[in-house]
């Protein structure tokens, strides 16, 4: 079996045309179909999992607490609450010893009904146990016990059917289904489908295929699902419509064709799979990841996802309206300040790039007299810029500018930390940026953020060399592949000891 770093692949190999996005490339009419299909939202089951696991936890807790709270006359609540607290984390153990916390086994009825019953009678079992042994059967009334014990049992049946009811719901419009496409065509991709349909169904939602080979060996529709396209249209299709996962149909052996497709779709945020049904070898179950049943490789993770992307979406959340609390005084000073230096409206909106390469409009403080101002940045701010107010030398200098982007996070548009977002035009040593990176684009795997990793280190403000767009772009990537909530944290406390002691290149 053979190893790839797709991270180093794409740094070595990935083409520019690739890291550009290839826009504007032409798609095929089927793609094209999918495309103006309009798309349910989709759900995390890692965070519907992760909810009804608290929600069950908690009705269990407060309806034992309730029965006490109705029923029982003598005894201390001091007893009762960590009794029903470890009553209820004991639950939840066995819950997922039991696999019932899973989305296939929410769509079940006996299955799932039956395990969390032998579950919650094994847990009141003990807890009767527990109170006999430790002769503490006058601190604990047993009509509680028992209304507890029966009443959990009536609460667990009817949740998880309400539970089933809301799964299969979700299930049928798609919010649960991961969009897939499949890399790969001809008999190969054709056994996969058939696997897809009888062990993954309820987990994806199979878009068509793309394949490079245009011969007998890839017909033009395969199992009823047609060729969209080749690898590199693929890029341009996950930009404009949602694109989950992508599952390879490939030999182990053809390892320059992984690798071809690797260096393509590494800048996609997107999960990428190896499937393992083409393999004659086989491994330890802990090689595989599996979607539904269906056993896979993984060969590429989309940075943030899951209960990852929900931390990251409440941390921008909050901190954007801190923010905009304590820093409204010095909003509202600069906004008179540029009102006052020069004519012209205070804010100034520019397209960027943002995550996946869609277009955003993020809001800054005008920072340039309004006669030279330029949208695209065609042409980067240098030192004693021209184009540059009193006033505006000073917001740059101190990055008050950004700060109107608070906005563009609480719209979702941006994040507080993340790559920099660049003007459509900036250029370093006269070759637009994705020209002169490889692998520019794979920075736009996660959201852009109004500061970063780059910044914090020295990396901001003019990039009029090659050099200097390079080792912004390498320390994007470094913070895409070591993500975590303390290190945004880390990122957010160090901004502004930043902007005092690496401000040589803001102009």
């Amino acid at each position: 079996m053979f190893r790839v770093d797709p991270k180093q692949a794409v740094l070595d190999h990935v083409s520019k045309q690739t890291a550009a996005g290839d826009s504007g490339r032409a798609l095929s009419p089927e793609a094209e179909a999918i495309i103006a299909t309009p798309v349910e939202t989709t759900v995390s089951g890692a965070v519907v999992v992760g909810i009804a696991q608290v929600v069950e936890a908690l009705l269990l807790a407060a309806l034992g607490y309730g029965i006490y709270e109705f029923y029982v006359e003598l005894g201390h609540p001091t007893f009762y609450v960590p009794v029903i607290l470890a009553s209820c984390l004991l639950a939840n153990v066995l819950f997922n010893a039991g696999r019932t916390h899973r989305i296939t086994a929410y769509r079940t009825v006996f299955s799932q009904v039956g395990r969390v019953l032998v579950a919650w009678l094994l847990v009141m079992t003990l807890l009767a146990v527990s109170i006999f042994f430790f002769k503490a059967g006058d601190l604990f009334s047993r009509v509680w016990l028992a209304s507890w014990a029966v009443g959990g049992a009536v609460l667990l049946v009817a949740y998880r059917l309400a539970l089933r009811g809301l799964v299969n719901r979700w299930t049928q419009l798609g919010r649960l289904r991961r969009r897939t496409v499949i890399v790969g065509g001809g008999k190969d991709a054709e056994t996969l489908i058939e696997q897809v349909r009888t062990s993954a169904s309820n987990d994806i939602t199979l878009l068509g295929l793309f394949d490079d080979r245009y011969d007998a060996r890839s017909p033009e529709s395969v199992a009823g699902y047609p060729k969209l396209g080749k690898v590199a249209d693929l890029i341009e299709f996950a930009r404009r419509t949602p694109v989950d996962l992508v599952i390879v149909s490939m030999p182990l052996s053809a390892e320059k064709r992984v690798l071809d497709m690797l260096t393509q779709l590494w800048v996609l945020p997107v999960d990428i799979r190896l499937s393992a049904h083409m393999s004659k070898l086989k491994f330890t179950n802990r090689a595989y990841s599996y979607v539904g049943d269906l056993a896979v490789f993984d060969m590429a993770d989309r940075p943030i996802s899951d209960w990852n992307r929900v931390f990251k979406w409440v941390f921008d959340k909050i901190v954007a309206i801190v923010a905009l609390v304590l820093l409204s005084p010095v909003m509202l000073v600069t906004a008179i300040a540029i009102k006052l230096e020069s004519k012209g409206p205070v804010f100034f909106r520019q397209n960027r790039h943002g995550f996946n390469n869609e277009l955003i409009k993020i809001y800054k403080f005008r920072s340039m007299r309004t006669d030279m101002a330029d949208a695209t940045a065609a042409k980067l701010v240098t030192k004693d810029d021209p184009r540059v107010t009193r006033v505006g030398k000073f917001i740059r200098k101190t990055s008050i500018d950004e700060l109107p982007q608070l906005f563009n996070v609480l719209k979702g548009e941006l994040s507080i930390v993340g790559p920099r977002p660049h003007a459509l035009q900036a250029k370093a040593d006269n070759k637009l940026y994705y020209d002169a990176v490889e692998g520019y684009f794979a920075r736009h795997r996660v959201r852009p953020g109004m500061t970063g990793w780059a910044q914090i280190n020295g990396w901001r403000g003019e990039t009029d060399t090659i050099d200097k767009i390079m080792q912004r772009v390498n320390h994007d990537l470094y913070y895409i592949e070591h993500w975590s909530i303390l290190f945004d944290l880390y990122i957010v406390l160090m901004t502004p000891v930043s902007l005092l002691s690496k401000n040589e290149n803001a102009y």
